[in-house]
């Protein structure tokens, strides 16, 4: 599959796959490519001029009649004219071929930057819990991707082909001026590519060493961040810092070895580059010695000049080489993730008789929508690190009633509630939704009919009410308010100096926690799924939220994930899972009495709680 061939992109291939980003701007890449010309054309003025300088000159010195000052004048005058008109022509050519080059730059790396977050946003969940896949990680590969691509743009269309035009132009000059000379000169040129070449080849391995190690520092860096509280609360300052100080040191290691490498072969390039400029130097002298036709002391410094033209891209193209070849171990990861084909999210075509492309109105339940009811048979799941999460597992969810998931930690509950979205699909076993396998839901119009509130939601850089809002976009602002009301929130956004405008990231995480119940409400969906929503909450904020979600439970199906005992038994039906096993199911009050594991749970929890002192606490209250 493409995403296995990357490995083995040369630049040939890192072009080609560049091709289809730069065509789009096809005309703007004729026009630099027209400057290039001109500019290359121009890069040679100098070297003619010399040549017709020192001859004239030469010839002006030895003149039977003497020097004569007002010809030397005239020479001086049409030198300093031509050369200072080319000059300013140059600088308005290169700047042109600079800003249309410039423009494909910029053009093409916002176009690569669209496509990958497209592509992303396309991908399975299982893509990003795969190892490699961590958001410090896939985030370097994003960004050194595009800036390595879009630098490789500008290298080549802004960079080499100039000089690539005029060392060609300049080659034509000297073999048309003398094959001899030429062809020392071309002589020079596979020797120094060469060394490149295995310059490139050296140094490939200890490139993508390099790159493995920055991801792991930007992996490290971003985690340090996010787990700040958690480090400071243990005194592990020190310990994080020594992690990356360590990584920091292989880091440098690594560099400092790349750079050894790349100085070794630069040296050996310069040492060619100067044999050649010597050989061209001694011929040219030797040809004007021995009165070869065609050469004249001004021929010397004509070839000396177009030599420098021809050599101009090979002092060049040891940065530009480099930065291919970076690009190339770059771009193995970029388009390692364009062509990931295998992780695109699956959708089939079924949509509920095109309910998802009417938007209910707040509060009311069309008829056409979903029913609710889902049938999980002998569903075996495991995630991509290995984790057997659930094993031969048969349940049936009823329609618009509430059914309570409950187990241990790790037992498979918030398992069952991302196979059900369609987060991850089953390894073997049929799931459901009406009597359709849920592989044939249109994933998009199946998550319409779904609202998801976690025990940890996500909240955007944005306002509250923009965070609310993207329950539903269309939203009216009474909406948006009224939703936030139902999540109990309302009073202490209100009170903020900003009201719904202030940074939904500056709110505590109980608070965010409403916001993401507040979407709950305002995407007013057939089935929801609670998993711990109330986790971060406090007893009376729990209690509000609790009352609302009673409200919204209403002809609607429910599942409920939860520690708190007291959100379970109000279900009207609960699993009892462990270790990816159905164990018990029944109401709440039939599981209790058959004893085992929710007995236990339940138990437990109610010790945990002081139950026996607080009903003697409210009975004494009551007297």
């Amino acid at each position: 599959m493409e995403n296995n061939n990357t490995s083995k992109m040369g630049i040939g291939g890192l072009l080609r796959r560049l091709l289809p980003f730069v065509t789009p701007y096809r005309w703007l890449l004729v026009a630099t490519l027209v400057l290039t010309f001109v500019g290359s054309l121009m890069a040679q003025v100098n070297a003619v001029v010399l040549d017709r300088t020192v001859d004239r000159i030469n010839a002006l010195l030895h003149l039977d009649g003497g020097f004569q000052w007002a010809e030397a004048a005239r020479i001086l005058l049409v030198i300093s004219a031509v050369l200072l008109g080319k000059e300013v022509l140059a600088a308005l050519v290169t700047f042109g071929q600079r800003i249309f080059g410039e423009k494909i730059r910029i053009n093409v790396s916002r176009d690569l930057s669209l496509r990958v977050v497209d592509r992303i946003l396309t991908f399975r969940m299982a893509f990003f819990s795969q190892e490699g896949n961590e958001p410090g990680k896939l985030q370097t590969r994003i960004d050194r991707g595009i800036m390595s691509l879009s630098n490789t743009v500008k290298n080549f269309f802004i960079d080499i082909l100039p000089l690539f035009t005029s060392a060609v132009l300049a080659l034509v000059l000297m073999y048309a001026a003398n094959v001899y000379v030429g062809l020392v000169a071309t002589a020079i040129i596979p020797v120094y590519f060469w060394i490149t070449a295995v310059q490139g080849r050296r140094m490939k391995g200890w490139r993508h060493r390099v790159f493995g190690t920055h991801q792991q520092l930007s992996h490290g860096i971003l985690n340090i961040i996010e787990s700040m509280g958690v480090i400071k609360s243990f005194n592990r300052e020190r310990v994080e810092a020594a992690k990356q100080a360590a990584l920091q040191e292989q880091s440098t290691d690594q560099q400092m070895q790349t750079r050894r490498i790349s100085f070794l072969y630069e040296g050996l390039k310069t040492f060619v580059e100067q044999i050649g400029t010597v050989l061209i130097i001694i011929l040219t002298a030797y040809l004007v010695l021995i009165d070869y036709p065609g050469m004249s002391i001004g021929k010397i410094m004509y070839h000396v000049m177009l030599f420098a033209n021809v050599s101009a891209p090979i002092r060049q193209l040891h940065r530009i080489y480099d930065d291919l070849n970076d690009a190339l171990v770059y771009a193995e990861g970029f388009f390692g993730i364009l062509g990931a084909d295998q992780e695109v999210e699956e959708s089939g075509s079924y949509n509920g008789t095109q309910a998802s492309s009417l938007r209910p109105t707040a509060g009311k339940m069309p008829a056409y929508q979903v029913q609710g009811r889902f049938e999980l048979r002998n569903v075996e799941f495991t995630y991509p690190n290995g984790t057997h999460a659930l094993r031969d597992l048969t349940m049936t969810i009823e329609p618009g009633r509430t059914t309570a998931l409950v187990g241990l930690s790790g037992a498979g509950k918030s398992t069952i509630v991302n196979l059900l979205d369609k987060f991850y699909a089953p390894d073997s076993g049929t799931i459901t939704l009406d009597g359709i396998p849920l592989a044939e839901w249109d994933t998009q119009a199946l998550r319409e009919q779904i609202g998801l509130v976690l025990q940890k939601n996500h909240i955007f850089s944005g306002t509250i009410e923009e965070n609310i809002r993207y329950g539903r976009p269309d939203a009216t602002r009474d909406e948006v308010l009224e939703a936030a009301r139902k999540a109990c929130i309302y009073d202490q956004v209100a009170a903020l100096p900003d009201g719904f405008n202030s940074n939904a990231l500056q709110l505590s995480g109980g608070q965010q926690q409403r916001i993401a119940i507040a979407r709950m409400f305002l995407k007013d969906p057939p089935i929801i799924f609670l998993d711990e929503p109330t986790a971060s909450l406090d007893a009376i904020a729990t209690e509000q939220i609790k009352n609302s979600i009673d409200a919204i439970k209403q002809g609607r199906t429910v599942i409920v994930i939860s520690h708190n005992i007291g959100q379970i038994i109000d279900s009207d039906h609960l699993y009892v899972l462990d270790s990816g096993h159905c164990v018990q199911s029944g109401s709440p009050d039939e599981v209790y009495r058959q004893g085992g594991l929710y007995k236990d749970i339940f138990d437990a929890s109610a010790r945990s709680m002081n139950a026996d002192k607080i009903a003697e606490t409210l009975e004494e209250a009551m007297r």
